[in-house]
C-alpha cells in the first residue's frame, strides 16, 4: 500500500494492531478460504475495524419502526436514525450531538414506499427486504480521504479481497447542476493506488446521493467487485450484471438541496457509508449468491426438512418455481422475525399492513410451492434466531412472542386463502372463459372480506390464464371510499320502523339470540371466541320484508341468533361475515350490525342470493373484537381514574369505544392540568400492570343499584342488568358493601377477562365541549407507545429550537426566518400528531413563545437590513420626488420596509422598489407616496407594474406591493418610472 493511504490511516488516529486479514474463496471454487470465517465474524470485523483501530463510537441498531418519522414505514438505511444530525435537529444536549464517528450494523427493511424490493425477492439471488446495513460515518470529522483509506484498508488488508478483483465509480459532474467531475475523490483513489483503468465515472443516477426532494447530498464512490475475476470488467460496472456487484458505497456530504433546486455547501462536511453485509459475505465466502452463504444456507436447509419438494438448487428463471419458493420464504421469515420482534406486527395499514403483505406471500409460497405443512413458517424462527442473535438478542428473547404472531396470522390467512380458492374457482366454472375477464365484483369480496392483497388475486387468476376488470375494479374502489363516507346516511336507510317490528312479531319470529357475543375465553393469553351458525328467519329489504333477496341487494338479515356485537352502549359493531352452508365460499359482508325491538340486523349487500330459512356460518374479525374489548375495558377504568383524581362530582356524559380509541365526555369545569393528566393515565396503567381480572355478572336491576360506587349513565337499563367489575367481585359487592375503592358500572359491552391487555394508556385529546363537559380521546397499547414516542421525538424538536433560538441573537435574516419557519412545521406537527395531550399543552405553550421571539427577530433583523438599504438607494440616487430603483432582498416585508424608511427620508417623493429574485426571475416591488398625491396612488401604482410583469398588486393609495417576473429588470425599472412620471405630470 502507498505513502497515501499509510497517511491517510494515520491520520484518523488509528490504534496499533495488525489485521486480521481473511483469505477470499473464488466464485468458481478455487479458495483457500478457512471454514470459520462465518457471517458473525465478517460483521465484527467490521465492527472491530472502525471501533477499536479508529475510535468509532460503536451505536447500537436502532428498531426497524422509525422512530419519530412519519416519512417512512421501517428503517430503510443505516442512516434514518442519524437524520437528526444530517438535519441539524438534534437536541444539543442529547447525546447524539456529541457523536462524530459511529460505526453500526443496523436492521433494515425495504418493502412498501419509495425503496421497495417486495417484488424482486425471490426472482434473483440477491434482492432482500431485510438485510443488515453496514456503516460508519463522520460528522464534521474526516472526510473523502480518510473514508476512502479505511475502506480499502478493511477491504484489502483485512477480508483480503485480492485488488484485481476491485473497481472503484465516481462521480462525473452534471452540467446542468453546474458540477464538475469529483476531482479530489478520483486522485485519492489514484494515489492509494486503483489503477485508472479501473476508476470510473459516472453521473447523478448512480454517483450523486440525496437524501430526499430537500436536504444534504453530495457525490459517492462505489466500490465493486468482480465474482469472475481474471478480466477486465470495466464495461459491467453498473450494468445490471449480477457477476460485477456493489459492495460499499461511501457518500460525501457536502451540499444542501434547497427548495429552489439550488445546492449550496453544508457548514458541516459528513461521510455515510453503506455495506450490505449479506453481499459483503457472498464475497468472502465466494459465493455468487447471497443465499449461498451462511446466513441463508441454515434456514434453506430446515426449510427443506420441512417441505415436500426437493432440496434448493439456487436456479433462477422462468421454470426455477420451487427455489423461488426458498428464496421468498427464507428472506421472508427474516424479516417477520426482526419486525415482530421489534413491535410491527401484521395489521391493516401502514407498515402493518406490509408486514401482512409478506407474510401471506410467505404462507402461499410454503404451502402451495414448497408443499410445507401449516406451521413451518414459525418452526423457522429458532433458525433465524441462531443466525443473527449474536447480533441482535433481541430475537431470541422474543421468539416464543413472534411465533405465537405468526402462527395465529398464517391460521387465519390458510382459511381465508382455501375459501378464496374455492370462490375463484366456482367463479371461473360459471363464467364464460373466451373472454378471459374476471369479475371485478367478487375480486373486490377477496379483498375487502377475505384480507387478500390484490396482487395475490392477480397473481391467483394469471395463473389460470385470466385477468381483472381492471376499469370495474378501479370504479368499486372509488366506490367503497365514497360509501365509508356515506355510511351512517346508508346505515339509517335500513333502520327498521315500529311497523316492520310489528310485523316480525305477528309472523312469530322470536327476538334474536345474542347471547354467544359474550361467550369467549382465554387459552393461552388468546382469545378464543365460539363458532356460531343461524338459520336466517327474516329479511328486510330498506322498506319491508321480504322472502329473499338477489345479487347486489342491499339488505337486512335477521337470525334467530349470533355471535356479534350490535352496535349499542357506545361500543362499536362487530365486523365479520356470514357464509351459507351450501356455498361456503362466498361470503356475505357484513356493512354493520343493528339491534332494532329485540331483534339483531345484519346489515350486507347480498354478493349471492339469499332466502329465508337458508342456514349460515358466522365468522367474527376477532381481531377487531379484542381491540374494542380492551378500548372497553379502558375506558372503565379511565372514568374510576378521572374520579378519583378529579373528585366525586365528576360524571360521566357519554362515551364511545372503537377499535383504533377510545372517547369519553364527562362534567369537569375547565381543562385538566399537566399534572391531572399524567394522574389519570397513571391511574390506569397501573390498574393494567396490576392484571386485575374483571368481574361480569348479570343481577336483578335493584340489587345493583345499591352497590356503593356504581357508575351510571343517565339510560333506561335492562332487568337483570350487567355490572363489571375491575378486582372486585360482583358477590363481594352486593353482599358485603366493601370499602375498597374500585370500577363498577352498568355495561352492556364486551370486556377484557383481564386489564394486563390494555397494555398502556395515553391521553392524546382533552379539551372542553360545552361549558362543565370536557372530552377526552386516549388510545391503548401499540398505539399508546407510538404516541409516547412521537411525543419525545416533537419534545427533542422543540428542544433543539429553543437551544438554537437561543443561540441566534446575532443570526443572519435568512436564518432567522428559516428558524421562524421551523417554528411554524413543528408548531402543526404538535397540534395534529397523537402525542400525550399534557405534553402537547407544555409544547404549545413554548412554541408559541418561541414564535414570538423567533417574530421579533424577524422583524427586528428586517429593519436593520431595509434600513442599510434605504441608505444605500439614498447615496444612489439623492433627493428626488420619483426615485424608482432595484435592491437585493428576498423578502417583501423587507422591500417594504425599505420603502417606509426611504419615504420618511423623503415624505414628498414618490418611492418604488423592485427586488429581482435572479434564480427564479420574480419580483418584489413595494411602493409608497406622499399622503396628498393625487395624480397617482400606490394602488394603481403597483398594480399597473405588477401586471405588466405577469402578476398581481395591490394596497391602499399610500402604500401598496405585488409581485411579478422578468428577465430584464432594467426594462422594468424604466417602465415603472415612466407610468409614474406620466401620472405625475399627466
Amino acid at each position: 500500500m502507498n505513502r497515501l493511504l499509510h497517511r491517510s490511516l494515520g491520520s484518523t488516529r488509528r490504534v496499533a494492531g495488525p489485521p486480521v486479514r481473511f483469505l477470499v474463496r473464488s466464485a468458481q471454487g478455487q479458495s483457500a478460504c478457512p471454514p470459520e470465517v462465518r457471517a458473525s465474524r465478517v460483521r465484527r470485523t467490521f465492527l472491530d475495524f472502525f471501533q477499536q483501530q479508529h475510535e468509532h463510537r460503536l451505536v447500537p441498531s436502532s428498531p426497524v419502526r422509525p422512530r419519530g418519522d412519519p416519512s417512512l414505514l421501517f428503517v430503510n438505511a443505516g442512516m434514518n436514525q442519524f437524520k437528526p444530525i444530517l438535519l441539524g435537529t438534534v437536541d444539543p444536549r442529547s447525546n447524539m450531538a456529541s457523536y462524530r464517528r459511529v460505526v453500526n450494523s443496523q436492521k433494515c427493511v425495504r418493502a412498501g414506499g419509495k425503496h421497495n424490493d417486495l417484488e424482486d425477492v425471490g426472482k434473483d439471488v440477491y434482492h432482500h427486504t431485510f438485510f443488515e446495513m453496514l456503516g460508519n460515518w463522520s460528522f464534521g470529522d474526516y472526510f473523502k480521504e480518510e473514508a476512502c483509506a479505511m475502506a480499502w484498508s478493511l477491504l484489502t488488508e483485512h477480508y483480503g479481497i485480492p485488488v484485481d478483483r476491485l473497481y472503484v465509480s465516481y462521480f462525473a459532474g452534471d452540467t446542468a447542476l453546474g458540477l464538475g467531475a469529483d476531482e479530489e475523490t478520483r486522485h485519492i483513489w489514484l494515489n492509494i493506488g486503483v489503477p485508472p483503468a479501473r476508476l470510473l465515472p459516472f453521473g447523478l443516477k448512480e454517483n450523486f446521493w440525496e437524501m430526499g426532494d430537500t436536504g444534504p447530498c453530495g457525490p459517492c464512490t462505489e466500490i465493486h467487485y468482480d465474482h469472475i475475476g481474471g478480466r477486465d470488467a470495466a464495461l459491467l460496472v453498473n450494468a445490471d450484471c449480477p457477476d460485477v456487484v456493489e459492495i460499499w458505497n461511501l457518500v460525501f456530504m457536502q451540499y444542501s438541496r434547497e427548495a429552489d433546486l439550488q445546492l449550496r455547501l453544508l457548514p458541516q462536511r459528513s461521510v455515510d457509508t453503506g455495506m450490505g453485509l449479506e453481499r459483503l459475505v457472498s464475497v468472502l465466502q465466494g459465493k455468487r449468491s447471497n443465499y449461498d452463504t451462511d446466513l441463508f444456507v441454515p434456514l434453506l436447509d430446515a426449510i427443506h426438512e420441512r417441505s415436500g419438494v426437493g432440496a434448493y438448487g439456487g436456479t433462477t428463471g422462468a421454470h426455477a418455481h420451487v427455489d423461488v419458493a426458498y428464496r421468498v420464504v427464507a428472506d421472508h421469515v427474516r424479516t417477520l422475525a426482526v419486525c415482530i420482534a421489534d413491535g410491527v406486527h401484521p395489521g391493516m395499514s401502514g407498515a402493518e399492513l406490509v408486514l401482512r403483505r409478506i407474510l401471506r406471500r410467505a404462507v402461499r409460497f410454503c404451502t402451495e410451492v414448497l408443499r410445507a405443512p401449516q406451521g413451518t413458517l414459525a418452526s423457522l424462527i429458532p433458525t433465524v434466531a441462531h443466525t443473527l442473535s449474536d447480533a441482535y438478542p433481541e430475537l431470541q428473547r422474543e421468539a416464543d412472542r413472534v411465533m405465537d404472531v405468526i402462527n395465529e396470522n398464517e391460521d387465519h390467512f390458510l382459511s381465508s386463502l382455501q375459501q378464496g380458492g374455492r370462490l375463484i374457482r366456482r367463479t371461473l366454472d360459471r363464467m364464460d372463459r373466451k373472454h378471459g375477464v374476471f369479475p371485478a365484483s367478487v375480486a373486490w369480496s377477496l379483498h375487502r372480506d377475505l384480507g387478500f392483497p390484490l396482487d395475490l388475486v392477480d397473481l391467483m387468476l394469471e395463473e389460470r390464464g385470466v385477468s381483472v376488470d381492471r376499469h370495474q375494479l378501479d370504479q368499486l374502489i372509488a366506490q367503497n371510499h365514497k360509501a365509508a363516507a356515506e355510511q351512517n346516511g346508508a346505515r339509517s336507510q335500513l333502520a327498521m320502523d315500529v311497523v316492520t317490528v310489528a310485523a316480525l312479531q305477528q309472523l312469530g319470529v322470536g327476538h334474536t339470540d345474542d347471547s354467544l357475543k359474550y361467550e369467549y375465553r382465554l387459552e393461552q393469553n388468546r382469545y378464543v371466541f365460539p363458532a356460531c351458525r343461524a338459520t336466517v328467519v327474516a329479511l328486510f329489504d330498506g322498506r319491508t320484508l321480504v322472502s329473499h333477496v338477489k345479487e347486489g341487494q342491499r339488505c337486512g338479515v335477521i337470525l334467530d341468533r349470533t355471535s356479534l356485537y350490535a352496535e349499542q352502549g357506545g361500543q362499536s359493531a362487530d365486523r365479520g361475515y356470514f357464509v351459507r352452508d351450501d356455498m361456503q365460499e362466498v361470503p356475505f359482508s357484513l356493512d354493520g350490525v343493528f339491534r332494532a325491538g329485540g331483534y339483531v340486523i345484519h346489515q350486507v349487500i347480498a354478493p349471492d342470493t339469499l332466502k329465508v330459512g337458508d342456514r349460515v356460518h358466522i365468522h367474527l374479525d376477532q381481531a377487531h373484537r379484542v381491540a374494542c374489548m380492551v378500548n372497553h375495558t379502558a375506558t372503565h377504568a379511565l372514568n374510576f381514574a378521572l374520579r378519583k383524581v378529579l373528585g366525586p362530582s365528576v360524571e360521566q356524559r357519554g362515551s364511545h369505544v372503537s377499535a383504533d380509541r377510545l372517547r369519553f365526555d364527562f362534567s369537569f369545569k375547565g381543562s385538566l392540568s399537566v399534572a391531572q393528566l399524567q394522574q389519570v393515565e397513571n391511574c390506569v396503567n397501573e390498574m393494567a400492570l396490576a392484571n386485575q381480572e374483571v368481574h361480569v355478572e348479570e343481577v336483578p336491576l335493584h340489587s345493583a343499584m345499591s352497590i356503593t360506587g356504581l357508575r351510571t349513565v343517565d339510560e333506561v337499563y335492562p332487568d337483570p342488568v350487567r355490572v363489571v367489575s375491575l378486582a372486585v367481585p360482583i358477590s363481594e359487592l352486593l353482599d358485603n358493601p366493601t370499602e375498597r375503592r374500585t370500577s363498577v358500572e352498568l355495561c352492556c359491552g364486551t370486556h377484557l377477562l383481564h386489564t394486563a391487555a390494555i397494555q398502556d394508556l395515553v391521553i392524546v385529546s382533552e379539551k372542553p365541549l360545552v361549558r362543565g363537559i370536557s372530552r377526552v380521546i386516549a388510545v391503548t397499547g401499540r398505539d399508546a407507545s407510538q404516541a409516547r414516542e412521537a411525543g419525545q421525538s416533537l419534545l427533542q424538536d422543540v428542544d433543539s429550537l429553543s437551544a438554537r433560538m437561543t443561540g441566534s441573537a446575532s443570526s443572519c435574516l435568512d436564518s432567522a426566518q428559516s428558524l421562524a419557519k421551523e417554528v411554524g412545521v413543528v408548531s402543526d406537527a404538535v397540534d395534529n400528531t397523537p402525542i400525550p395531550q399534557w405534553l402537547r399543552g407544555e409544547l404549545q405553550a413554548r412554541l408559541k413563545s418561541l414564535q414570538r421571539r423567533s417574530n421579533t427577530l424577524v422583524r427586528k433583523l428586517e429593519t436593520g437590513e431595509a434600513a442599510v438599504k434605504a441608505q444605500a438607494v439614498l447615496d444612489n440616487n439623492g433627493h428626488k420626488d420619483l426615485l424608482v430603483d432595484s435592491v437585493e432582498a428576498e423578502s417583501l416585508s423587507v422591500v417594504m420596509k425599505a420603502v417606509n424608511q426611504l419615504s420618511s427620508a423623503l415624505p414628498q417623493s414618490h418611492v418604488m422598489l423592485l427586488a429581482h429574485q435572479r434564480h427564479s426571475g420574480k419580483v418584489l416591488c413595494a411602493c409608497q407616496v406622499p399622503k396628498d398625491s393625487v395624480a397617482l396612488s400606490a394602488s394603481a401604482w403597483a398594480v399597473a407594474v405588477c401586471r405588466r410583469l405577469g402578476g398581481e398588486g395591490g394596497g391602499s393609495t399610500v402604500v401598496a406591493r405585488g409581485t411579478g417576473s422578468t428577465a430584464d429588470i432594467t426594462e422594468a425599472l424604466r417602465w415603472a418610472e415612466q407610468f409614474a412620471r406620466r401620472n405625475i405630470n399627466g
